[in-house]
């Protein structure tokens, strides 16, 4: 799309986190920078979540979230949901939430508002009646993206941490639900819990077992 038609839009980067675990929700943020007149926009620069220490990715949260130019939504989807629905619908409609969740903050028109998505494709009926472009590799290439990710990494983090003092035997506060060596351990030795996503095949499997 030629850069004189978006303009005057207001650009919103998206980004989930959270497809690969097998326990625990999906999440996403939306986010956008405010435009203030004979305003500089002063912050680090930033880069996707993945590539950033855990350290780094909360120092970052932490200044993303309280800058007077960001706004930003986040969404959340459970695993009883992405057990349902499957896991990529699930994370657009996080997406969806997200972006729903950033509108009732800043009150702008769905025809001003152009979407960045990292990714390749969308199936999400409501995000497609929405001016966007799919950008692989979005969180890498576009700040709103990165910020997106930063910020719905630390979020999904922190819930994983909550779900932790729940069901402390699983160590969801070291590896947030991923699939690693301690939680296929645990797995085997306790069976999936309520927060488990039980349609994913090492779940799955694990409960064909028994």
């Amino acid at each position: 799309m030629p850069k004189k038609k978006i303009l005057n839009k207001i650009i919103v980067g998206i980004d989930e986190v959270g497809r690969g675990p097998l326990a625990g929700p999906v999440t996403a943020a939306a986010v956008t920078v405010r435009q203030i007149p004979n305003s500089k926009f002063q912050i680090p620069k930033i880069k996707d979540s993945k590539k950033l220490s855990s350290k780094k990715r909360e120092e970052l949260y932490q200044i993303l979230t309280k800058h007077p130019r960001i706004e930003w939504g986040m969404g959340r989807v459970s695993e009883k949901v992405i057990d349902r629905i499957n896991i990529k619908n699930a994370a657009e409609l996080a997406m969806e939430k997200a972006l729903q969740n950033l509108k009732s903050k800043i009150k702008i028109p769905k025809s001003q508002i152009f979407l960045i998505i990292d990714g390749n494709n969308i199936k999400n009926l409501k995000l497609k009646t929405y001016n966007l472009k799919l950008i692989i590799k979005g969180d890498e290439k576009v700040f709103s993206c990165a910020a997106a990710s930063i910020i719905a990494k630390v979020r999904r983090d922190k819930i994983m941490k909550r779900y932790h003092q729940k069901y402390p035997q699983y160590g969801f506060d070291k590896h947030k639900g991923y699939g690693t060596k301690y939680h296929f351990k645990m797995l085997k030795k306790y069976g999936p819990c309520k927060i488990h996503r039980k349609t994913f095949r090492p779940v799955k499997n694990l409960k064909l077992l028994k």
